[in-house]
């Protein structure tokens, strides 16, 4: 029989996006890490409903691009960062011949779903900080992170680690949402995100917190491709590329190690 996810607290009144945050932008608040711990806290129940509805489905198509994006080999190990309830982790596991998965969050609740969700010998799940990763040094061949890089309090410390944990040739990929330049899809990925998708996600998640609120402040302020790019960069990838995908709302980053 699986496991049951376990219950926790509820979100306290400051651990929840009020209209004031979010008037700012949220990566510069003090609270962030607390307060996005337990935003998914709060919707880790119907995160995945969610993601299905809301993205209509196209989510799971994201993910499968990353996974071909990693080249993941025979007896790889491949640590999937932000790894939520698990889906881009099982995906890993079903459709490559990595030795080796690991399935890395810093929510409780969100693991919760993925260790329920899990039906692969392979994968493992931990409970790690994408800043402090708690791993050796070149453990992995394959590092993804879907749509978590911008929920992190310090993206370029998150890269620094991704980088350390990474063997020479081994490659990193990052999923995110990214504002798109077609100013008729900018118009209209304005109007769903700010307007629909905090509606009816929030009624369906039973949301509290503001996360569907906090999603599209998030990536409105958060770095776009030649920013995430140069991000990259710096923390020691070489051969990146950035893919858009879906019109430009979400793009696929990919870099190597050196070496």
């Amino acid at each position: 029989m699986p496991p049951r996810a376990a219950s926790h607290p509820a979100p306290s009144a400051d651990q929840r996006w009020s209209s004031a945050d979010l008037a700012q932008s949220p990566h510069s608040d003090a609270q962030k890490a607390d307060k996005v711990r337990a935003m998914f806290g709060a919707i880790a129940g119907r995160y995945d409903l969610n993601n299905r509805l809301h993205s209509f489905g196209r989510d799971q198509a994201w993910r499968r691009r990353a996974v071909r994006a990693a080249s993941v080999r025979p007896g790889d190990a491949v640590l999937d960062m932000a790894c939520g309830t698990g889906d881009l982790t099982l995906l890993l596991a079903r459709t490559t011949e990595a030795a080796r998965v690991v399935g890395g969050d810093f929510t409780p609740e969100m693991l919760d779903v993925a260790r329920v969700k899990n039906t692969h010998e392979r994968i493992e799940y931990v409970h790690a900080d994408a800043m402090a990763l708690p791993f050796e040094d070149s453990e992995f061949d394959a590092l993804t992170i879907a749509f978590g890089i911008r929920n992190v309090t310090d993206p370029a410390q998150a890269l620094a680690e991704f980088r350390r944990v990474l063997r020479p040739g081994g490659r990193v990929v990052i999923l995110e949402f990214a504002t798109p330049k077609s100013r008729l899809v900018r118009a209209g990925n304005i109007l769903y995100t700010k307007h629909v998708m905090p509606l009816t996600a929030g009624l369906i998640a039973r949301d509290r917190t503001g996360a569907y609120r906090y999603l599209p402040r998030s990536i409105e302020t958060f770095l776009q491709p030649p920013a995430m790019m140069e991000a990259m960069a710096k923390a020691g990838f070489t051969d990146i590329t950035a893919t858009p995908m879906t019109f430009g709302v979400c793009v696929c980053y990919r870099g190597v190690t050196p070496g």
